[in-house]
């Protein structure tokens, strides 16, 4: 590290007084020096700095009640004015908040001795000072990846899917969360019998919207940091999450912070003189103060068997109980539980397809021979009831070739079951992501797989009697017949839309990270674009052969939309195609990657509908627009960085041109500025 100037140093050294060691660490997790310019040493920003950090100490040094969440200013001028925000973690204890901000305000001062911006992140902390208003704004850059090096090695699929239920429900506690706090612990049963832990936490000045949005940032970065890894953390100035398989944080923070003291009581009136009623009046004061605490505790009781009762009685009608007459018509697609029973010989393992975050997929044979698939949703699941319904009253109504349908239904006691026709090649995903299987995709197939499912979401938005808003397509929920003939399923999630309306919005972000639009993604906002985004995604990943999370180009690893970019801008398109199209014409290619980049563009009203995409997939003669810069771009990493095992690391260079060193014993650390 280059030696700050003398005087930088002196400028802060009454907050250089600090231990040897501290509870949470020595060592920072990581910092970044900003680029927006330099102060002088001795000037007057030099001097409202270190009034802001001396500041801030105090201020943590000084309280008894503390919610670990700081935001000062110094300085009148708009030249010279500090801003600065510090964030305990919200399991941390007052002394170790303190002390962990103590050492943040001495160290963010030796390494980045000039600079007008910087950021310092400590296990239990965070410090973050600049000359731009940075209170009540949502800041994900800087950021950085660390990852626990051990890997998950059985049932993948379920770990992820856990992990994503987890962080989810995290998410949603820590955005409702109020001014002072907003940060959520929980863990959760993972596969092999192990718990997975987690932990996110938003900086108080946010908005709800903006926390909410910030955390879905973080989420979807889970994927291209710590996939397969049985821990990981992604770090923003706004926002962070970290998962492990072992506790990490306080077992205290799963109860919810203390209420706010209540009013306080009226003292009592003042004795009086008459030594004679002293002693009957203590007697009545404390018999009088028995029997409420008593009445209170009774009643306290009783409402809570009252609530027990009520919730209990509504998770069992919410098992047992869904409405037929909300179903209609597809009354008469009811089966009896005992025939599918028969039909998958007791919901054995033999006959099990897949398990994905609604419930498990098992194969069947009805009595007359007719394979079919039967999706039994768990019943401890929370949205199982909602998603159930959303697919009968949905899937039953559509008729396309490129949807998947739905032979009937079955509701028996706690068991919610949703039997479909039977696709015999499994799903999109099983293929163009697997080395061996996707050569059996020649152009020709990807071609007609593409063009499927542009028409059977052209008829969710515009052709069918509903319009239909997706919400998660994806390569897994795209299943393919014997003919390799396209299927959208799973309409768990989907929303339908009224006529003429154009977008809705919703405080319960569903879906998969890397294919959410970004309006939906962080605002909750969807509309037939939201579900163009996702078609985009899945066109180019179905050109490419590779995940949008990971592309491999050589030694450089980033995500798709960012190298297709790259590629589009630089004239090589055609580097993003599969080496595995050795046949097919190159021009059609070109021409679906063109439309891939018009579908995921970041403003909403660029990308086309899916008429249009369906005409400038079969048409040659339309011209097509220019794309524009496509959302959740992230930089490339040398695949060097990515594989490196070394307790030692040394990450990325910064945009500043200095190299960061980090040890951490249990995970590793990889910056990306962007």
């Amino acid at each position: 590290m280059i030696a700050p100037p003398r005087s930088a140093v002196l400028l802060l050294l009454p907050l250089l007084a600090l231990a040897a060691a501290s509870a949470h660490g020595a060592n920072p997790l990581h910092h970044f020096c900003g680029t927006t310019g330099n102060f002088t040493a001795n000037g007057t920003y030099g001097a409202n700095l270190n009034t802001l950090l001396t500041s801030i100490v105090a201020a943590a040094n000084a309280t008894d009640v503390d919610y670990g969440f700081y935001n000062l200013s110094a300085g009148g001028s708009p030249d010279a004015t500090v801003n600065a925000i510090a964030l305990c973690r919200g399991d941390v204890g007052i002394t170790d908040c303190r002390s962990c901000l103590n050492d943040s305000a001495s160290e963010i001062a030796l390494r980045c001795p000039v600079q007008k911006e910087a950021i310092i992140w400590y296990d239990y902390c965070m410090l973050w000072y600049s000359n731009r208003s940075i209170f009540g704004t949502m800041e994900t850059s800087p950021g950085y990846y660390m990852w626990n090096r051990n890997n998950v090695t059985n049932n993948v699929d379920q770990f992820n899917q856990d992990l994503r239920n987890l962080t989810d429900n995290l998410r949603d506690r820590a955005a409702n969360g109020n001014s002072t706090r907003k940060f959520a612990v929980g863990n959760a049963t993972a596969p092999n019998f192990q718990t997975l832990f987690g932990l996110v936490q938003c900086t108080p000045d946010l908005s709800q919207q903006d926390c909410n949005g910030c955390l879905v940032q973080a989420i979807s970065r889970i994927p291209e940091c710590c996939n397969h890894k049985q821990g990981g953390r992604v770090i923003f100035p706004s926002c962070n999450i970290r998962f492990e398989v072992y506790p990490f944080f306080d077992a205290s923070a799963y109860e919810s912070p203390p209420s706010p003291p209540q009013s306080p009581v009226s003292p009592p009136p003042p004795p009086t003189n008459n030594t004679s009623t002293k002693g009957k009046d203590t007697n009545s004061g404390r018999i009088a103060l028995i029997i409420t605490i008593s009445a209170v505790g009774l009643a306290l009781l009783i409402a809570g068997i009252l609530c027990i009762c009520l919730r209990s009685r509504r998770m069992k009608k919410n098992l047992e109980a869904i409405p037929i007459d909300e179903i209609g018509n597809a009354e008469s697609l009811q089966y009896d539980l005992n025939t599918i029973r028969v039909a998958t010989n007791d919901f054995s393992d033999a006959n099990k397809l897949g398990q994905g975050g609604f419930g498990i997929v098992y194969k069947g044979t009805l009595a007359n021979g007719q394979v079919i698939a039967v999706k039994r949703p768990s019943a401890e699941l929370g949205q199982g009831d909602q998603e159930f319904k959303n697919e009968v009253l949905l899937v039953a109504r559509l008729q396309h070739r490129n949807l998947v349908r739905l032979l009937g239904f079955c509701l028996e006691g706690r068991e919610r079951l949703l039997i479909y026709e039977f696709v015999p090649n499994s799903s999109l995903d099983h293929f163009i992501f697997d080395p061996i299987r996707r050569r059996q995709l020649d152009w020709e197939r990807r071609q007609k797989i593409i063009g499927g499912i542009a028409r059977g979401l052209l008829y969710l938005h515009e052709d069918s009697r509903l319009r239909i808003i997706h919400r998660d397509l994806k390569a897994s929920n795209i299943l393919l017949d014997v003919e390799m003939n396209p299927k959208i399923s799973d309409f768990g999630t989907a929303r339908l839309f009224v006529v003429d309306q154009t977008q809705d919005a919703t405080s319960r972000v569903v879906g998969t990270y890397g294919y959410m639009a970004p309006e939906y993604a962080m605002h909750g906002l969807f509309s037939v674009k939201s579900d163009v985004f996702s078609f985009g995604v899945l066109l180019l990943e179905i050109i490419s052969g590779q995940k949008s999370s990971r592309f491999h180009n050589g030694d450089i690893t980033e995500d798709l939309l960012g190298y297709a970019w790259r590629s589009w801008r630089e004239g090589t398109p055609s580097n993003l195609i599969d080496p595995g199209l050795a046949n097919g014409s190159r021009i059609e290619m070109l021409r679906c990657i063109h439309v891939g980049l018009l579908c995921v563009q970041e403003v909403e009203a660029d990308r086309p509908n899916m008429g249009a995409v369906v005409l400038m997939l079969s048409s040659h003669s339309t011209t097509l627009p220019l794309p524009s810069r496509p959302a959740f771009i992230l930089p490339s990493i040398p695949q060097s960085d990515i594989a490196s095992r070394a307790a030692v690391t040394h990450s990325n260079k910064f945009e500043d041109g200095q190299t960061q060193e980090s040890v951490n014993e249990a995970s590793i650390t990889e910056p990306y500025p962007r």
